[in-house]
């Protein structure tokens, strides 16, 4: 799959900016968000319902949870972007939320600059103000007036979190923020959440990022958001039903080898798991060049032909990716296990 995508160009930063967000506006009193028997959906079906669940001042939530399970969904209530449908949710006086989600980058205007955007959140500041905010984002000096239409999908990225985070708000929720970033924007943004003083959600598939940035996780299950008991590691064999079933024996073909006997050797799992590890990055990388194109080609009023292909695409890679992600997670339950 990976010899029939069509090479597109990205561009690479070479030197990585760190995340530099404000302090929060105020401290609240927990809990900053409550929610009792709450549902919430669509067109008045509703995707998950039955929450209960409160979050405090302090929470580094990692929420969990399969493609197309309500992890988006359950981010947009509690960023206040889609209202409950039943149920009661009350949220602290005062609370300022911040919201990053990959979809936003529609929401950005290609044709100004960085220091447009800033200049939009920062009404009769001097030009000196607006341009260090625009550096602390991580855009200084002739890089701050870059039009968003040159942009590369890390950089939007950037932009639109250091938007998130621009009124010090006592909650960030950030859905897969490291898609469109690099090994070491990755790392500086892991140093970001952690020296954020307020409370934070992540959706995100990056393992790297939730182990080093969250206390607690929550499951987006059955049409439910629920605390998970477990790390990780339990959520890997959570998923592959390891702890419920047996292992089911595989079909084979008529070439297919016969199972080994017995565990794996530790090496072995290694180099599987390395990689497995390697397939992932480059499928994100190629789903980072896909969602720059079809970023500039909306954004240009591309031919719909170009926008369908790259759209299509976008999903093989969407489902390459997953099926890689439930192998890695299988292989790392039996490592542990070795």
């Amino acid at each position: 799959m990976l010899a029939r995508m069509e090479p597109i160009a990205a561009i690479v930063d070479e030197t990585v900016q760190p995340f530099k967000w404000p302090p929060i506006a105020r401290r609240l009193s927990p809990p900053i968000v409550a929610m009792d028997k709450v549902s919430v959906g669509y067109g008045g079906r509703a995707v998950l319902s039955r929450i209960d669940l409160t979050l405090a001042d302090d929470d580094r939530i990692g929420l969990l949870g399969q493609n197309g399970n309500g992890k988006s969904t359950f981010a947009k209530l509690v960023a206040g972007r889609l209202e409950p449908m039943a149920g009661r949710m009350t949220r602290a006086n005062k609370l300022e939320v911040g919201y990053f989600a990959q979809h936003q980058i529609d929401e950005l205007e290609p044709a100004l600059s960085v220091i447009d955007h800033v200049a939009a959140r920062m009404p009769g500041q001097p030009v000196s103000k607006i341009r260090g905010r625009a550096a602390m984002i991580g855009f200084s000096g002739a890089r701050a007036a870059t039009k968003v239409e040159a942009l590369s999908g890390g950089e939007k990225a950037r932009l639109l979190m250091g938007l998130a985070a621009f009124d010090g708000p006592q909650l960030l929720i950030l859905d897969e923020p490291t898609n469109h970033l690099d090994i070491d924007s990755r790392g500086e943004l892991i140093e970001a959440i952690n020296e954020y003083e307020g409370a934070c959600i992540l959706v995100s598939h990056d393992r790297r990022l939730l182990e080093a940035c969250v206390d607690r996780l929550w499951l987006t299950a059955n049409g439910t958001v629920k605390p998970f008991d477990g790390d990780l590691a339990d959520y890997g064999r959570f998923v592959l039903g390891a702890e419920a079933r047996p292992a089911a024996t595989p079909k084979r073909g008529p070439a297919s080898p016969a199972p080994a006997a017995g565990p794996r050797r530790p090496a072995p799992l290694k180099r599987e798991l390395s990689t497995l590890e390697d397939r992932m990055n480059r499928f994100n990388d190629l789903l980072r060049r896909v969602d720059e194109a079809l970023a500039e080609a909306s954004a240009r009023g591309g031919d719909a032909g170009k926008i369908a292909d790259l759209s299509e695409k976008r999903a093989e890679l969407e489902r390459a990716l997953a099926a890689c992600e439930e192998a890695w997670l299988e292989l790392s339950g039996e490592a542990e296990e070795t």
